[in-house]
Parts: C-alpha cells; sequence; structure tokens
C-alpha cells in the first residue's frame, strides 16, 4: 500500500462512510504510523563500560530497527555534543573538529553501516578518557543518541618490598608499586592473613594520571612470617601481591650487628642508589632479536629471554657441530643518541656476560670482548668471579651477588654503567667514544651442569626484585615465599 499523508482536518472535510470496516482499518493504520515514528531509537554500549589503560575500547551504536545511516551524521562526543570525539558525515570522516585528546586514537568501522550499525574504536586509552560519552544520529526526518559511562583501570605493577632496616624493636618494611588508577588499596598482612597497621603511606599521581605507591610497616615478632603486601584497584577483581619471609638469623642480629648492618645500609642506599635511581627515569623496551641468536641459543617467543640449548647438535658424521660464531644474542634497538636503562635477570646462572656492542661488530671467528673490539662487558665465571675486560681482564668485588643487572647508557657521554639491582650499588662504568649505533648483548655461555640454569631475562618495567638470601647482607634476607619449597627450614 501507498504510504499518503492524513490528517484530523482532512477526515473533516470527507464524509465518513457508513461502513464499520473502514473507520476502523483507518484508525488502525493512523496508530500503526504514529509507533513506527516512536520506536527508532539510538542503542548504544550499555550504561557502563569499563576499559583498561593502554588498551583498546569499543564504542558500538545501532538504529533499532536497523535502518541505512550512511547517509545519516553520525557523531560520538564526550559529555556534550559540543566535545566531539569523532564525526562522520556526508558519507566521510571529518577529523577538523575533534578534540585534540582524541587526534590519532579513534578508528571508524561501517562495514555494516548499511544495517544502521557502527562501531568506534578509541586506541590507547588513559585515565583522562574516563567520563560520559554519547553517540547521536542524524538525518532529515530523525534524531536519537545514547548515552553512556567509560570508566578506566589501570592494573599496576608487582610490588617490590624493601628492608629499610631496624625500628622500634622490630623490622621497617616499604613496599612500592606504580601505574594504577583509579587510587589504589594497599595492605600489608601477616603469616595468620591480619592486617598490619601502616606506618606510612605515599600515594602521588604522575603526569599520565596514573597513581604510584609508596608504603611501610614496622613489624615484631611472628608477625614476620610470610608477610605480604598486597595492592587493588576499586575496580578490578585482580590484586597484585608479593609474600615474602625474612631469615631467622635476621631476627636473631644482636643490637651491635644490627647497628652494623643499618649503618651499613644507609651508606650504601645513599651513595649507590642516587645514581641507579637517576638511571631508571631513562627505562626502555628491550626485546631479543632472534636472527642475530648463536644456533645453540634458544630465544622465547616474547622476545625477552634467552637460554643455552641442552645439547650441541650431533651433525651426520656423529662429531658436534662447531660453531664460528659467538654464543650470543643483540637487541633489535640500535642506540645511537640518549640516554637508556634496562635490566636483566640473571638468577642464580653460574656464567654469562652482559652489556653492550657496536652494531656493526664483527661476531664470526675468536671474539675479542673489549672495548677495542667493540664490545662494552661485564660477566660472572663459574659463580666466583665477576670482571670486566677494559681492555684486559677487571677483577669486580660485590658484596651482594646480583640477581638482576641494570645497564644504563649514555650515548653522548660515552659511559656504560653496571648497577647491582640487588642492593642497588654501582659496579662498573666504561668510559669510551662510541664509533656508532649499540645494541644490548646477551651472552649465557654454555650450561656448566650447575642447579641453576636460570636463562637471561630482560625485565619488564617497572620489575620485580628477585633476592636470594646472602650472609650478612640485609637487603638479600627477603626472599619470596614458595609454600612448596620445603628447603627453607627458616621456621
Amino acid at each position: 500500500m501507498e504510504d499518503f499523508p492524513v490528517s484530523v482536518d482532512f477526515l473533516k472535510q470527507v464524509p465518513l462512510p457508513s461502513n464499520l470496516f473502514f473507520l476502523t482499518y483507518l484508525l488502525l493504520f493512523l496508530q500503526h504510523e504514529e509507533a513506527n515514528s516512536e520506536e527508532v531509537k539510538v542503542i548504544g554500549p550499555g550504561e557502563s563500560i569499563l576499559a583498561i589503560v593502554g588498551e583498546e575500547v569499543d564504542f558500538p551504536c545501532q538504529l533499532s530497527p536497523l535502518l541505512d545511516a550512511e547517509d545519516m551524521e553520525i557523531h560520538w562526543f564526550q559529555s556534550q555534543p559540543s566535545d566531539v570525539v569523532h564525526l562522520y558525515k556526508g558519507r566521510q570522516e571529518l577529523f577538523d573538529r575533534q578534540m585534540a585528546q582524541f587526534q590519532n586514537r579513534t578508528k571508524l568501522v561501517t562495514t555494516e553501516i548499511s544495517s544502521g550499525k557502527v562501531v568506534l574504536l578509541l586506541r590507547s586509552v588513559v585515565p583522562s578518557d574516563e567520563g560520559l560519552y554519547g553517540c547521536s544520529f542524524l538525518s532529515n526526518n530523525f534524531s536519537g543518541e545514547a548515552i553512556w559511562e567509560l570508566e578506566v583501570a589501570g592494573l599496576g605493577s608487582d610490588p617490590h618490598i624493601y628492608i629499610e632496616g631496624f625500628k622500634e624493636g622490630g623490622i621497617q618494611m616499604r613496599c612500592t608499586s606504580n601505574g594504577w588508577y583509579p587510587k589504589p588499596k594497599v595492605q600489608w598482612r601477616d603469616h595468620q592473613g591480619q592486617c598490619l597497621p601502616l606506618e606510612s603511606e605515599v600515594i602521588t599521581q604522575d603526569v599520565k594520571g596514573l597513581f604510584n605507591l609508596e608504603t611501610s610497616v614496622v613489624v615484631q615478632g611472628e608477625a614476620h612470617r610470610n608477610m605480604s603486601c598486597s595492592i587493588q584497584s576499586p575496580l578490578l577483581i585482580q590484586k597484585k601481591e608479593f609474600v615474602v619471609q625474612i631469615a631467622e638469623k635476621l631476627k636473631k642480629q644482636t643490637k651491635k650487628e644490627q647497628e652494623k648492618l643499618q649503618t651499613e645500609l644507609d651508606w650504601r642506599r645513599t651513595e649507590g642508589q642516587a645514581e641507579w635511581r637517576a638511571a631508571q627515569q631513562y627505562a626502555v623496551d628491550v626485546t631479543l632479536d632472534a636472527t642475530t641468536a648463536h644456533p645453540s641459543l634458544e630465544v622465547s617467543k616474547d622476545a625477552k629471554s634467552v637460554s643455552s640449548r641442552p645439547a650441541v647438535p650431533i651433525l651426520a658424521d656423529g662429531c658436534p657441530q662447531r660453531f664460528t660464531e659467538q654464543t650470543c644474542v643483540l637487541s633489535r634497538e640500535r642506540f645511537s643518541t640518549g640516554c637508556h636503562y634496562w635490566e636483566v635477570h640473571v638468577g642464580r646462572r653460574s656464567r654469562w656476560f652482559l652489556g653492550a656492542c657496536l652494531a656493526t661488530v664483527q661476531r664470526s671467528g675468536p671474539a675479542r670482548l673489549s672495548p677495542a673490539g667493540g664490545y662494552w662487558v661485564m660477566g660472572l665465571w663459574n659463580s666466583c668471579e665477576y670482571f670486566v675486560l677494559d681492555p684486559h681482564r677487571v677483577a669486580l668485588t660485590l658484596r651482594v651477588p646480583p640477581r638482576r643487572v641494570g645497564i644504563f647508557l649514555d650515548c653522548e657521554a660515552g659511559k656504560l654503567s653496571f648497577f647491582n639491582v640487588s642492593d642497588g650499588s654501582h659496579i662498573f662504568t666504561f668510559t669510551d667514544t662510541f664509533s656508532g649505533a649499540l645494541c644490548a648483548y646477551f651472552r649465557p655461555r654454555a650450561h656448566d651442569g650447575g642447579e641453576h640454569p636460570d636463562p637471561l631475562t630482560i625485565c619488564s618495567w617497572p620489575a620485580r626484585g628477585t633476592c636470594i638470601p646472602e650472609e650478612n647482607d640485609l637487603d638479600c634476607l627477603l626472599q619470596p615465599y614458595d609454600p612448596l619449597d620445603t628447603d627453607l627450614g627458616l621456621w
């Protein structure tokens, strides 16, 4: 049936037929037309959606019933229509009215626009993106909009626990973590799950809107057992928790021994950590280039770890295959300007080399791992000797064996520094003139049959500490708790 306009005046001018059926039909027709005009509406993502910091979020919008929206104006906005997030008009996207904070971060998916369905993708979510959003459809005979709220949450780094020293007859502990949103909640618990009172709590917000926290407690007696620091965002189910034990020998220190350890700890942190902390502001994401890896090395799928293969390949004649290249792997990244910092977890591996080398260095044939050969590295041999080649072998005396090594490169200053992340101390600095771009250098060395064939792993940033108890070392009397570990024998 062809549509035609009908008004009340028209009905007054036209005599009504006596046929009751026709009148009933006409009334039903008018009611149907009125219902159709009211039923078209815009459906958005819902009342509220949650996005994760750094990830992508979808804003789907559609018409109901489904209508062709290809010639409509479709407009996403924040808080009010004048705050344009994305605009589609005249069958094209218009960016001249888009708010600055959303530029180069939105993508419109129009594959189903003829059915009234569109999706806006917002990349790299940040805390300032939270708030009310809306999408509106506008045509010559229809307009409508949907409103929803975007909540933003950021899951921060794993807690990092430090021993501050002795205080008020107990041990002062500090817990730090970065990158949370919104403001997180932190709890310290003892081995019985009871909450411990906070000595201090400082939560700051960085320029990106993310929260960084630092909190401390003073624990006494049995509270030392299986202590934990847990942090949780109020919007997320997940929480980050780190459980530790403190070695029995630390609790049994005499007052004189405590004072001696405290003095040494304070000095070490004051002198060494200042330089180390300054280097951390230049942290970069470093990954391994598997194409540069020696055949006897195995690079993980995420390009963050490298380890020695369990056996040397055997040739068809039954003899072990011999290689002419160094058993190392380089980073994908090339550094020629600026400052750069990265950390490598070496665990308890007994042999390794770390550092940097020229990207153009020749890696075949005998290696000369010294600045003269284009290498700036430090190493460990058979768990007992740390050294650098500068250009000759220089032995290093490290009071605390590093389980994680920090490396800081200052290209303009011509410096490559190594830090012991286990206690924040400075190890060694090369000073030289770099003749070209540098790569990070990793050489796990062949496994020596020891008990700990740990891989070399590039730490994510911020990274969680790994500490193994060492004699008379205060920080390293702190260790992760493993309920399945029956060899600790501390309690």
